[in-house]
């Protein structure tokens, strides 16, 4: 799926961008579908997703910090080579050096570039008023609060005056207000051009954020990760957030966030992805049990439906805190979703209202009727005869399909699942699972 043109040319531009990691046995991991995606002059783009799902590694291969395994990144209509784009990233951790003072961190980019320093001085001294640090340039950071830092940082990446200025979450971080503030100070020096940047993208897990800021926002589904959705923000800044456009853009991205994938794949597309889908392992969500029984009894509670995102509201959740524990109960069974809504299942509802030892079995008998790598767990335990094995047997087999950070936590999240359904024990001294008989 490809950006939308405007009839302008991009000044960055992915052609069939791809990640894939190559496997010993000649299979690959791959973590990016071939994907289009246009960055325009004079816009904010918000590239939205859940924790995992690709939006980093996007960022890496658009700006040049991560090769792509396959197709190109061209900038203003030229394959992008050994020069690098005129472009700048905020990260979410701030980056600053620890022994540099406010003025000496923003000017390290310019030095780098080897401009004079008289230059380097003027223009660092003239962002940092910009960004509202003036009378902290002999500051370290170990003086400034994260939000301060989180300036700095910005400063930092716009001193080099980047046509594009990439950010990857870079708000996160940081408390509520603090958040809320900063988004605010970015858009004054959009708006107001204060800068000389043409773009900005920014990647970000917050949806509200990116209806606040953005003016396209591109949602990215997984597994791999695929442009899943992409819409246009017809409203002017500063923009409320109980207005009814905005609320119905919010609840438009929850139902684009909760729909199956690839929604707009034409059949031989869709035969594609079908049998893509099958070569590869069931991701787990990474959710703890405990979570997804709030979840079901706040549901039964309600009569068994709520619209997703006035629930996350309620409960003061962010995407990335809901939508796990939303897929669990799916992929169980105990949940279904229609157009954004969670609609509780007969077998979600006497999960919800049963004592522990009935959710216990519930939940088992779940597990093992839809989670592929819990009936293997089951079924290799079950073919020793001292019911006993190494949690490494099962991690070698998942790091055929997942790359080395992402099998360490399916495997974690399949032992929780597995000890609470009572499937096998586990041993952490020793690192072994152990069936249980029951």
């Amino acid at each position: 799926m490809s950006s939308v043109s405007t009839g302008v040319e991009p000044i960055i531009e992915a052609r069939k961008l791809e990640k894939f990691y190559p496997q010993p046995d000649g299979n690959r991991i791959q973590v990016i579908a071939p994907t289009d995606l246009a960055i325009y002059p004079g816009q904010i783009i918000a590239l939205l997703g859940p924790s995992g799902c690709g939006k980093s590694t996007m960022l890496r291969m658009l700006t040049g910090l991560s090769p792509a395994s396959s197709g190109s990144v061209y900038w203003h209509g030229q394959p992008v080579g050994g020069e690098t784009p005129n472009v700048s990233i905020v990260f979410q951790s701030f980056a600053l050096f620890p022994w540099m003072t406010v003025i000496e961190n923003v000017e390290a980019p310019l030095e780098a570039r080897g401009v004079a320093e008289f230059e380097r001085h003027k223009r660092a001294l003239r962002i940092i008023d910009a960004v509202g640090l003036d009378g902290f340039e002999s500051a370290y950071p170990k003086e400034l609060s994260g939000g301060m830092k989180q300036r700095v940082g910005v400063a930092r990446a716009l001193v080099v005056e980047p046509e594009v200025l990439f950010m990857d979450e870079p708000f996160s971080a940081l408390d509520v207000l603090t958040a809320e503030t900063l988004r605010g100070e970015l858009l004054e020096l959009w708006l107001g051009k204060k800068i000389p940047t043409r773009a900005i993208f920014i990647v970000t897990h917050n949806i509200e954020e990116a209806v606040v800021l953005a003016d396209r926002i591109i949602v990215l589904g997984r597994n791999p990760a695929h442009i899943h959705a992409e819409f246009t923000v017809d409203m002017a800044h500063p923009r409320d957030h109980k207005e009814p456009q905005f609320v119905e853009l919010v609840d438009q991205i929850y139902r684009a966030l909760t729909r199956q994938d690839h929604p707009e794949a034409t059949p031989a597309e869709l035969q594609g992805i079908l049998a893509a889908k099958q070569k590869r392992a069931l991701m787990l969500p990474h959710t703890r049990p405990g979570g997804m029984a709030g979840l079901l009894e706040i549901l039964a509670d309600q009569g068994g439906h709520a619209d997703l995102h006035v629930l996350a509201d309620e409960l003061s959740l962010e995407v990335d805190a809901l939508l796990p524990t939303v897929d669990t109960a799916v992929l169980l069974g105990l949940l279904k979703l229609e157009e954004g809504d969670a609609i509780i299942t007969p077998d979600g509802e006497a999960f919800a209202k049963g004592d522990i030892q009935e959710r216990k079995k519930i939940f088992r008998a779940a597990v093992l009727a839809n989670v592929p790598l819990l009936r293997q767990m089951e079924q290799a335990l079950k073919a020793k005869a001292n019911r006993t094995l190494p949690a490494e047997f099962f991690q070698d087999l998942l790091d055929e399909h997942f790359s080395e950070d992402e099998s360490r936590r399916q495997l974690e999240t399949a032992i929780q699942w597995g000890r609470y359904a009572e499937l096998f024990d586990y041993d952490a001294a020793s690192g072994k699972l152990t069936l249980t008989e029951i």
